[in-house]
């Protein structure tokens, strides 16, 4: 059974720059997607950003481009979110999840992920 956990969230100024990590343990592949989501109160589920698994090519959302990027160590089953020049609206929950069957066209969407991790709280203060 695949697990994965968050860490790495806290308070940030606008700004700034933190670091998420993402640790999966148990039957995982280098072959799967890993992905990072947010959810802002009262929104839905986002994606942020993920590394595909087929390709290994990393999609970014246009809202982080150029400010967010992903570093993935299969060997250490690891995802490091790095963000950077945060704003208040990347305030969040990130989570952390894991796909064993997403395709390209379904890379965005958080129904195409089979395993969640608990998430991290990032709250951007003005």
């Amino acid at each position: 059974q695949v697990q994965v956990a968050e860490s790495g969230g806290g308070l940030a100024q606008v700004g700034d720059s933190l670091r998420l990590s993402c640790v999966a343990s148990g039957r995982t592949r280098s072959t799967d997607s890993m992905a990072w989501f947010r959810q802002a109160p009262g929104e839905e589920r986002e994606f942020v950003i993920g590394s595909f698994r087929s390709n290994g090519i990393t999609y970014v959302a246009d809202s982080v481009k150029g400010r967010f990027t992903i570093a993935r160590d299969n060997a250490k089953k690891t995802l490091t979110l790095h963000m950077s020049a945060l704003k208040p609206e990347d305030t969040g929950i990130y989570y952390c999840a894991v796909g064993t069957r997403t395709i390209l066209s379904t890379l965005r969407q958080s129904s195409a992920y089979d395993v969640w991790g608990q998430g991290t709280q990032v709250t951007v203060s003005s």
